[in-house]
């Protein structure tokens, strides 16, 4: 599947709500331990739900899996500040693990995509009553949560972030697939 074209997934995310879609190198993947320093210490959901730290791989875990793909396809979605921007989130990166699902159905075992912030599947994670996650077949971590430099990330790949002053500006998120 090396030589596979990856512009049809690319296209469908795009049909399904991502702004932009790019096949990009793992290499320009930036991993660094101070990530996770910002959810341990910048985050309420720290450590209350299986898709967050501490339960998610680390930094040198995470540049070691992406060492290991040739090829990614970054996502890139805005989300306006709306009243309802959870739905939004929720079936975008529900129509994302569905896209790793035929990915993997066309050839691509490998595939596994990396959402952008907390989980948001459940209400209240199962984690807090210390039982399983509900949804281990739909949920994923964030690329945040696997100390993913976002930021550099899309930059070095000539997407748009910056931070935000106010809460009424447009988000621009991105997802991670890592394909093969």
């Amino acid at each position: 599947m090396v030589d596979a074209d990856l512009e049809k997934y690319c296209a469908q995310a795009v049909a399904r709500g991502a702004r932009d879609a790019k096949e990009i190198h793992p290499s320009s993947v930036v991993t660094a331990p101070w990530v996770r320093l910002k959810c341990q210490f910048g985050c309420v959901g720290y450590g209350k739900g299986y898709c967050c730290p501490p339960d998610t791989p680390t930094p040198e875990q995470t540049r070691t899996i992406l060492d290991s793909y040739h090829r990614c396809i970054l996502f890139h979605i805005e989300v306006p500040h709306m009243p309802k921007k959870e739905k939004r989130y929720r079936e975008f990166f529900d129509n994302l693990v569905d896209l790793e699902g035929e990915m993997f159905k066309d050839g691509f075992y490998k595939a596994f995509v990396m959402l952008a912030g907390p989980c948001r599947i459940c209400k209240k994670c199962a984690k807090l009553e210390g039982k399983p996650c509900n949804f281990l077949d739909r949920a994923r971590p964030c690329m945040e949560a696997c100390g993913i430099d976002v930021y550099q990330t899309a930059r070095n790949n000539g997407f748009f972030i910056k931070t935000l002053r106010r809460r009424e500006e447009t988000n621009n998120e991105y997802c991670l697939m890592l394909v093969d």
